[in-house]
């Protein structure tokens, strides 16, 4: 298991230029746009401190341990664990994020634990990055654009022999369930999905499945279920 360190170094957060707002196209129900102002609401609030300091997720620590370190893309990372994690463990890592105070609060953290990291804010639904990466992963991620063509952008920006990991929010058609970072609410159906509707989108002469599993855990420490549909793919 690779751990952070305790030296301190320098991180800067690289602004793109691209940032707008689109709804969700969810028929003729009310949704948040999940655009920057939505998002910086979130960091600005009550629930930031949680997700500020919460540990990297247990899907990409299981996901990525039989993987050579290389260049990797978090898209839409938020404060950063599992951006730091991966940099501890020997990844290039570029981290790309729309929330001004995440990046910050990122940041602060990739410094404290003596790693580096390229933070990049970036409104997802338009950014390009410059070139493509050996590991490109998204952890809850909801850009301002449906769900799956989210998935689909993010696709494009793995290198030939390179992985996708994606871990989602399950769509399993229930309520009240509450994902434990930062919404307080079970998602819209437009920023979740399932193993089936994920995997459809990636073409088998292009893409290997290693993973497709939907699964439900416990956080640690209180009764937060999460329900996740984690997709791991190998460009050929």
């Amino acid at each position: 298991m690779c751990q952070f360190s305790n030296n301190v170094c320098k991180s800067a957060i690289r602004r793109s230029l691209s940032k707008r707002r689109a709804h969700l196209d969810r028929g003729d129900r009310v949704t948040h746009t999940f655009d920057n102002e939505y998002w910086d609401q979130i960091w600005q609030g009550d629930r930031a401190q949680a997700m500020a300091t919460s540990q990297p997720n247990p899907h990409l620590l299981t996901e990525v341990a039989d993987l050579t370190p290389g260049t990797a893309l978090d898209a839409g990372c938020g404060a950063g664990a599992e951006a730091i994690w991966l940099a501890s463990c020997g990844w290039q890592v570029t981290a790309a994020d729309i929330a001004t105070d995440a990046l910050a609060r990122a940041a602060e953290r990739a410094d404290a634990n003596g790693v580096q990291v390229e933070w990049v804010e970036a409104d997802l639904s338009v950014w390009e990055p410059e070139a493509p990466y050996d590991l490109v992963t998204t952890h809850y991620a909801h850009p301002s654009i449906p769900q799956l063509e989210f998935y689909d952008r993010i696709a494009t920006w793995v290198a030939p022999g390179g992985t996708l990991l994606i871990v989602g929010h399950l769509h399993h058609g229930g309520h009240g369930h509450g994902h434990g970072h930062g919404h307080g609410h079970e998602p819209p159906a437009a920023a979740s999905a399932t193993a089936a509707t994920i995997t459809a989108r990636l073409d088998p002469a292009a893409w290997e499945v290693v993973t497709a599993q939907e699964s439900q855990r416990t956080v640690p420490g209180s009764d937060k279920v999460l329900h996740d549909v984690v997709v791991r793919a190998t460009r050929r």
